[in-house]
C-alpha cells in the first residue's frame, strides 16, 4: 500500500436538499418514485464482477404497502458463497497494489454521483424499500456520500502518522490491508450504513463479502451497481444476499476471514464473537471484530428543562423513522414537577403526527420494516395495556391490514425496570418514568445501570450545575451524548457515532478510529550508514 502523502482537504458534509413544493429535486424524486413503484427489479448476486442468478429468491415489498412487490432478489448458498470468497481472495493482490490515489478516486467519484444524478435513485429506493419519509431518506443518502469522502480523508490522515527518526536512520510506518477478506453484514435501517460496512475496509485496500439486509437490498443493490460503474474492480466487493445461517456456516468460519464489520442486533454480534472465539485456532490471523449493535437510548430531563424543546426532542427522537434508528429515544426520565405539562404537550403533538405512505410528503412517520417487527411492537403494547404498572399516554394502537403500521406511542411506566424501559424494541414506542424531583441522583443511577446498552443519550436542563452533575453521572451510559438536543442525528465528521457496553465496540464509523481497524501496521527501519563494528565502546579496557 502506498503511503504517499496527498493534499485532500477535510471534506464538508453534503448539504441536505429541502424538497420544497416546486423545487427541481422534488420533481425529480417524484418521477423516480413513480418509476420504481411501477416495476419489479430482478436483483442478482454480484460475484467477481458478474451477475449470478440462483433459483432461490425472495420478494421485496414496501413496508407501508406490504402486498406491493418492488424487487425479487437472488439468495446465495454454499456454492455461491465459496465462489465469492475465491473471487475476493483472487482480487486481493491487485487491489492492494493499486496506488492509493487511484483506489480513492473510485469512491470520491461515487460520492459525487450520490450527491447528483444517483440521489433520486437511492432516495426513492430507500423510501419505498425501507419506508422512510423523504427527509429521513435524504439525510441517509447524504450520509452515504459523507462516509465515502471522510473515509478517504481518514486514510490520508492515518498515513501521515509516522514515527520519529534519528540521525542516519529513516523510520517509517507502512499500513497493510488485513491478510484475508472482510465479512460485512449490514442492517435495514440505513442505506448509508449498508454502503459503509463493506466499503470502509475496501478503501483501506481490503476485499470484502457483503451480506445486505433483505429488507434494504434494493437500495444496496443500486449502490453496488454505482461502485461498479465508477470502476471498482471485479471481486473487490462481492454482493451476496443470503441467510444469516449460511453466512455463519460458510463465511465467518472460513480460515481467511480477517475481519467482521457489522451493524445489527446484540444477540447476533455476540453469537459471532462466540463462534470466532471457539474457532480461533483455525484462522490465519486473529479476526478484527467491529460491531455497532443494540441500544436503549434515553432522554433525561432536569426540573430546569425547557418543556417545549424537551417535548420536541422526545417526539423527533422517538418517532422519526418509526423509532428504528439505532439512536432512537426509547426511554425517558421526566421530573414530576414537569410531567403534567410534558404529558399535555405529548398528547396534543403526537396526535397531530401524520402516519402513512412515504410518497405523501406530509407524512411524518410510516410503517415498521416487516411483520416480525410489527409483531414485536404489538406484543409490547398488548402487555403494557394489560399491565397495572403502565399507562398509555398516547397511541397504543396498530394495524397491519395494508402496511406494518404501529401508531407512535408513549407509555408511562410506574417501575423504571419495567420491560419496555430496559429492553430494546426498535419501534415507535417510548417509555417514560416520572421521578420525584428530590430523587435526581437515584434516578440517574437507574438510567445508567438498568439497561445493558450504552449507545446514545441526551439530557435537558438550563441549570449548568445540573448539567455537570448529569453528564458526569451518565458518562458511561452512551457513546454519543447530547445536551439540550435529541439523541439522534449524528453527523459524520461532527459527532462520530458508536457505543459501548452491549451496544458495540465503539469504533466510530466514518473516522480514523474505524478505518485503522482494517489495516495491520508494518514498521520499517532503514539505516543509511550501518555500522561495521561488533564491539561497543564501553568494552575497551582502561
Amino acid at each position: 500500500m502506498s503511503n504517499a502523502y496527498f493534499t485532500i482537504e477535510r471534506p464538508a458534509n453534503d448539504p441536505f436538499k429541502g424538497y420544497l413544493p416546486g423545487s427541481p429535486e422534488r420533481a425529480a424524486l417524484k418521477a423516480e418514485l413513480a418509476k420504481q413503484s411501477s416495476e419489479v427489479v430482478k436483483i442478482p448476486l454480484i460475484i467477481g464482477g458478474k451477475e449470478v442468478w440462483t433459483e432461490k429468491t425472495i420478494q421485496v415489498t414496501m413496508p407501508h404497502d406490504h402486498d406491493h412487490v418492488i424487487a425479487e432478489c437472488c439468495m446465495a448458498g454454499e456454492k455461491e458463497l465459496q465462489m465469492a470468497i475465491d473471487s475476493a481472495l483472487a482480487a486481493k493482490d491487485a487491489w492492494e497494489d493499486m496506488p492509493w490515489e487511484h483506489r480513492s478516486a473510485i469512491f470520491l467519484k461515487a460520492a459525487d454521483h450520490i450527491t447528483n444524478d444517483y440521489r433520486p435513485v437511492l432516495n426513492a429506493s430507500t423510501m419505498l424499500g425501507q419506508s422512510k419519509t423523504v427527509f429521513q431518506a435524504e439525510i441517509d443518502i447524504a450520509e452515504l456520500a459523507d462516509f465515502l469522502r471522510f473515509g478517504v480523508w481518514s486514510v490520508q490522515e492515518i498515513f501521515k502518522d509516522q514515527p520519529a527518526s534519528s540521525d542516519g536512520v529513516w523510520n517509517r510506518q507502512d499500513y497493510r490491508p488485513l491478510d484475508g477478506f472482510i465479512c460485512a453484514i449490514s442492517p435495514f435501517n440505513f442505506t448509508s450504513i449498508g454502503g459503509n460496512l463493506p466499503t470502509a475496509p475496501v478503501i483501506m485496500g481490503n476485499v470484502s463479502l457483503w451480506k445486505p439486509s433483505r429488507t434494504a437490498v434494493l437500495a444496496n443493490y443500486y449502490y453496488m451497481k454505482l461502485l461498479m460503474e465508477c470502476g471498482l474492480p471485479a471481486g473487490v466487493i462481492n454482493f451476496v444476499p443470503c441467510t444469516g445461517t449460511d453466512m455463519s456456516k460458510y463465511v465467518i468460519s472460513h480460515p481467511k476471514m480477517a475481519g467482521f464489520h457489522f451493524t445489527g442486533s446484540t444477540a447476533v454480534f455476540q453469537s459471532v464473537w462466540k463462534q470466532v472465539g471457539e474457532n480461533i485456532a483455525s484462522y490465519a490471523n486473529y479476526p478484527r471484530l467491529v460491531g455497532e449493535t443494540g441500544g436503549k437510548d434515553f432522554i433525561f430531563a432536569h426540573a430546569s428543562a425547557d418543556v417545549e424543546k424537551l417535548v420536541a426532542a422526545l417526539i423527533r427522537g422517538s418517532f422519526e423513522y418509526q423509532g428504528q434508528k439505532c439512536s432512537a429515544c426509547s426511554r425517558a426520565f421526566i421530573p414530576a414537577s414537569l410531567w403534567p405539562e410534558v404529558e399535555k404537550q405529548l398528547e396534543e403533538k403526537v396526535a397531530a403526527l401524520k402516519v402513512g405512505d412515504v410518497q405523501e410528503f406530509d407524512t411524518f412517520m410510516a410503517a415498521v420494516i416487516d411483520q416480525a417487527s410489527f409483531n414485536t411492537c404489538k406484543a409490547y403494547l398488548d402487555r403494557a395495556i394489560a399491565s397495572p404498572e403502565c399507562e398509555i399516554v398516547t397511541g397504543g394502537t396498530y394495524d397491519d391490514s395494508k402496511g406494518w403500521f404501529v401508531q407512535p406511542t408513549v407509555i408511562r411506566c410506574m417501575d423504571p425496570h419495567y420491560e419496555s424501559m430496559v429492553k430494546e424494541i426498535f419501534g415507535p414506542i417510548v417509555s417514560v418514568y416520572v421521578y420525584d424531583d428530590d430523587k435526581l441522583d437515584e434516578t440517574l443511577e437507574i438510567c445508567d445501570k438498568a439497561s445493558p446498552y450504552a449507545l446514545t443519550g441526551a439530557i435537558f436542563a438550563q441549570d449548568r450545575q445540573a448539567i455537570v452533575k448529569m453528564e458526569h453521572a451518565l458518562r458511561n451510559a452512551s457513546g454519543n451524548f447530547y445536551i439540550n438536543d435529541k439523541c439522534t442525528g449524528a453527523v459524520v465528521g461532527q459527532q462520530p457515532f458508536g457505543g459501548a457496553r452491549a451496544s458495540g465496540t465503539n469504533d466510530k464509523a466514518g473516522t480514523s478510529l474505524n478505518m485503522i481497524r482494517w489495516v495491520s501496521a508494518h514498521s520499517v527501519k532503514e539505516s543509511f550508514s550501518p555500522s561495521a563494528a561488533i564491539n561497543y565502546p564501553y568494552m575497551v579496557e582502561a
